[in-house]
Order: structure tokens, then C-alpha cells, then sequence
């Protein structure tokens, strides 16, 4: 009996000098309050402990909106990080081979995509075609109205913004050839070059489904599609 009398003075001493360290953790404070709530009685509502219970409620929402804001910014700022890098590569090279080579390579990699189609419209001549195989994968000229089929899959009057994500598979190898197989999500980005010129696109696909979705925010992708157009005026100039 002796030692447990003296082991409850030294606690009381303990908590007397250092009250911060009771009042800091959650669990003694519950466990204090129920032993309070239980010599009262149940004929006694104990109002102290129904606000504190409030007040740890509330407490508990404000930390989880906390970190959703935090991880949210922080995925906006690797976003913007990503673009930003996308961009400088993009604008380092001197020759349209090595623009349309980086941007199929260096560009993709950068903005984790599996693979990217530049697409023109422009009425089809058979010596244009030779000379566009000899540019690579990356662009596809197609006859004038593709784009717009293609964004709204030949629905008429359906509305095309300036950026589109979708969960899908391409439903034909035209756009992708033989990636078409495993290109699960897609981002269509339009293409203005100006006036008197005919439009395109810019078609990031990836094997992700979940890669492009169209719940997310379009800005950093439409920043993009912005300094993509102007640096194609150079190549179209």
C-alpha cells in the first residue's frame, strides 16, 4: 500500500508540474471524462464532454481538409513543373524533323504519356503523303472535318472544347496505328495556327485509363496547347 501511495504522489507531482502532457493526449483525456460522465450518473448530462467530443469531430474534418489541400497544391505545383519542362524541350529544336522526333521521344516521357499525334487537316496529294512518312510517327495529315469527327465521334452539334479527356480505347488505328491497342485514355488538345489556316490537334494517349479523365482541370493543358500553337506558326511560317 505504501508504494502505490507513493507512486500516486510522484503521478500527482508529475501532473501538477507538467499538465500540458494530460491535457495533450487524446486518449487520458476521453478516459477522464468517462470516468467523470460515469460517477455522475445517468441522470446527468455532462455538457463539457459532449462539446469536447464536438470540438475533436471537428477538429479531426479540419486535419483531413488540411492534408487534401495540401496534396493538392503540392500535385498542382509537379504539374506545373512537368509542363514547364515540357515546354523548354519542346522549344530547343532548330528543324521540324527534330521538333516532331522530340516531341514523340523527349516531350512524351516528360509528360508520362505513352504516346503523341500531331494531326493536320489538309486537302490529301499524294506527293504530300510520300514526304509526311518520311517525317516519322508523331503527324498524321487527315482531310478537313477529322478533327471535329473525331473529338465528338461524328455527333452533330456536339460541343468541342479547347480540351478534351476521356476514358476509352480508340475505335479504330487511325489516329494511333497499331498503339491503338493499348491506349486506354486520351487528351485532345485544338490546335489554332491562325486565320486562313486549317486546324489541328495535339492527341496525348496513354495506356493508363485513369491517366486522362474528364473530372480534371484542363489549365495546365491548355497552357500547353497555347505555346504549342505559336511555336508550329514558326515551322508553318
Amino acid at each position: 500500500m505504501n508504494e502505490v501511495a507513493v507512486d500516486l504522489d510522484e503521478m500527482r507531482e508529475k501532473i501538477l508540474s507538467e499538465p500540458d502532457v494530460i491535457l495533450d493526449d487524446r486518449d487520458i483525456m476521453r478516459a477522464l471524462i468517462a470516468a467523470n460522465e460515469k460517477s455522475l450518473g445517468t441522470n446527468i448530462v455532462d455538457l463539457r464532454g459532449i462539446a469536447m467530443e464536438r470540438l475533436e469531430s471537428r477538429l479531426d474534418r479540419l486535419e483531413d481538409t488540411h492534408r487534401s489541400v495540401i496534396a493538392a497544391a503540392y500535385d498542382n505545383l509537379a504539374g506545373t513543373n512537368q509542363i514547364h519542362r515540357a515546354i523548354l524541350t519542346m522549344l530547343d529544336p532548330v528543324t521540324f524533323e527534330g521538333f516532331l522526333k522530340g516531341l514523340g521521344s523527349d516531350v512524351a516521357a516528360i509528360l508520362r504519356v505513352d504516346c503523341i499525334r500531331l494531326v493536320l487537316e489538309s486537302p490529301a496529294n499524294a506527293e504530300g503523303d510520300v514526304a509526311i512518312r518520311k517525317l516519322g510517327d508523331v503527324l498524321n495529315v487527315v482531310k478537313p472535318g477529322y478533327i471535329q469527327d473525331y473529338v465528338t465521334h461524328g455527333r452533330e452539334g456536339a460541343p468541342v472544347r479547347p480540351v478534351t479527356l476521356r476514358q476509352l480505347r480508340p475505335e479504330s488505328e487511325g489516329l494511333y496505328g497499331e498503339a491503338a491497342n493499348w491506349i486506354n485514355s486520351e487528351a485532345l488538345l485544338l490546335l489554332d495556327f491562325g486565320e486562313g489556316r486549317q486546324p489541328g490537334m495535339l492527341a496525348l494517349g496513354a495506356e493508363d485509363p485513369h491517366q486522362f479523365r474528364p473530372n480534371q482541370a484542363t489549365d495546365l493543358l491548355a497552357f500547353f496547347a497555347g505555346v504549342f500553337e505559336r511555336q508550329m506558326r514558326r515551322w508553318l511560317s
